[in-house]
């Protein structure tokens, strides 16, 4: 079969590797259907965070059950299967109280020897506590594009709202304007958010946005951007601040933006942020939470939101290429040219 492979900085390769088969009882074997480009991936790709030359690289895939373990109880051939960024077991302390991204005996695909996302197949360990079986059958591609980003940034949006406390009648600052980003303003509004602002300097995303729920769009940043928000709540700022990017701009933003006894729900991947003061959480009354997502956790509550036609953010794929040309994919998703690329193997 054929993969993606990262070969080092800003090189990404399609190779033939063989086939996986079942090689422990608890696994199964998925023929992907779909996967995308994470913003994540991105670090890697630019050197900007540590990836083996030669590593398997995706987190984000669909697709269908082609072979099952002996111990696989919750799958079967032929069902289809959306698979959460990070591996879990569905049973430890930390999966039981759906904390799923913190497994004690999960881990990321492409690690330990197990195939990743960005390729024709997957060996999926601990496959009945990671996999998620999609209930309906012979689904339109509309509908796989809108159930394929519940694998990571819809999730990952929702987490922030989650850890945000957004709730009815919020006012939100989404900080960020990549797929995760404006995934939280879609799961901003679906949680009841009555007004969401969205930072944005790009035109395309901002319309985007606006489609997602957003009901102002601050089209500048830093200083300029906290005093539009300010200005716009009566100087008072929002009552939730998701904070989607990981930089130290984009946290500055976050506080400047939210209310004293207001939140900050983070998911963005830290790069180069300071430390957070105890003393500047004490003087504001700001509760600051977050991390990366427990997707596996949301999925089943967010899906028949998907399946319905109430939550569709399918339209933050702007490009869709053959696996063959994933190389240019993560050049255009590096370059701001694409919001975020799909994968037809």
């Amino acid at each position: 079969m054929k993969a993606a492979i990262f070969q080092g900085k800003g090189k990404i390769e399609v190779q033939e590797v063989p086939d996986p088969v079942i090689q422990n009882p608890d696994e199964v074997i998925v023929k992907i259907t779909h996967s995308c480009i994470c913003g994540s991936d991105l670090w890697f790709y630019r050197g900007l965070s540590p990836k083996d030359e030669g590593s398997r690289i995706g987190h984000e895939f669909m697709g269908i059950v082609e072979a099952v373990g002996d111990e696989v109880k919750n799958l079967k051939i032929g069902d289809l299967v959306i698979a959460p960024f990070s591996i879990s077991d569905g049973i430890c302390q930390e999966c039981r109280v759906g904390e799923t991204r913190f497994c004690r005996n999960g881990r990321f695909w492409g690690t330990g020897g197990y195939d990743a996302g960005q390729g024709e197949k997957v060996r999926v360990p601990l496959a009945d506590g990671t996999l998620v079986v999609v209930p309906e059958k012979n689904l339109d591609e509309h509908m796989i594009r809108a159930l394929l980003p519940l694998t990571d940034v819809l999730s990952t949006g929702h987490h922030a709202a989650v850890d945000a406390h957004v709730g009815e009648g919020s006012t939100v600052a989404v900080i960020g304007d990549g797929a995760v980003g404006l995934c939280a303003v879609a799961a901003s509004k679906r949680l009841g958010a009555s007004r969401i602002f969205l930072v944005s300097t790009h035109e395309d995303r901002a319309s985007l946005g606006k489609q997602f729920g957003a009901t102002d769009i601050i089209a500048v940043r830093g200083q300029e951007a906290i005093k539009q928000i300010k200005a716009a709540t009566d100087d008072l700022g929002v009552d939730c601040a998701l904070e989607c990017v990981g930089m130290a701009d984009a946290w500055d933003l976050a506080f400047g933006a939210v209310r004293i006894g207001g939140n900050i729900g983070f998911v963005g991947v830290p790069h180069g942020v300071p430390d957070i003061p105890v003393s500047k959480l004490f003087s504001s009354d700001v509760g600051v939470k977050g991390s990366g997502a427990s997707a596996r956790h949301y999925i089943p509550e967010l899906m028949p939101d998907v399946l319905s036609g109430k939550l569709d953010v399918s339209a933050i794929f702007t490009k869709t290429i053959p696996l063959s040309d994933i190389a240019e994919g993560y050049k255009d998703m590096d370059e701001r040219r694409e919001i975020k690329v799909l994968i037809k193997p």
